[in-house]
C-alpha cells in the first residue's frame, strides 16, 4: 500500500514547495585616486588582493588616475569589508595613503 498525501492522490501529481533564496547584495570595492600611491603600487594589489592579471590591472589603475576612482572587485559585504582592510593596512605598511571605500553595487 502507497503512502501518498491527498493532494498527490487526488491530483496524481506530486508538487514540492521550494523556498526562494535571496541572493545577497553585492558591494563593489571601490580605489580613489591620489597624488601620493604609485601605479605600481595599485597593480600589484589589484593582483594580488582581487587575482586580476597584469592587463586588467594596469587597465584598473588607468581608470582609477584618469577618473578619479575604479572598481577593484565585486563581492558580499563581508568579503568586501575584508578585503578593503586588508588592502588599506597593506597600503600603510608600504607608505601609501590609498584610499578605499565599500560601495553596495
Amino acid at each position: 500500500m502507497s503512502h501518498r498525501s491527498d493532494e498527490e492522490h487526488q491530483d496524481g501529481v506530486l508538487t514540492t514547495t521550494r523556498r526562494k533564496v535571496k541572493r545577497p547584495r553585492l558591494y563593489d570595492v571601490v580605489l580613489h585616486n591620489d597624488d601620493y600611491t604609485t601605479q605600481e603600487l595599485v597593480v600589484e594589489i589589484l593582483r594580488v588582493f582581487f587575482h586580476h592579471n597584469d592587463t586588467a590591472a594596469r587597465q584598473i589603475m588607468l581608470t582609477v588616475h584618469h577618473k578619479g576612482k575604479g572598481v577593484a572587485g565585486t563581492y558580499a559585504r563581508d568579503i568586501a569589508e575584508s578585503k578593503a582592510a586588508q588592502v588599506t593596512d597593506f597600503a600603510r605598511a608600504n607608505g601609501a595613503p590609498l584610499k578605499l571605500t565599500v560601495e553596495a553595487n
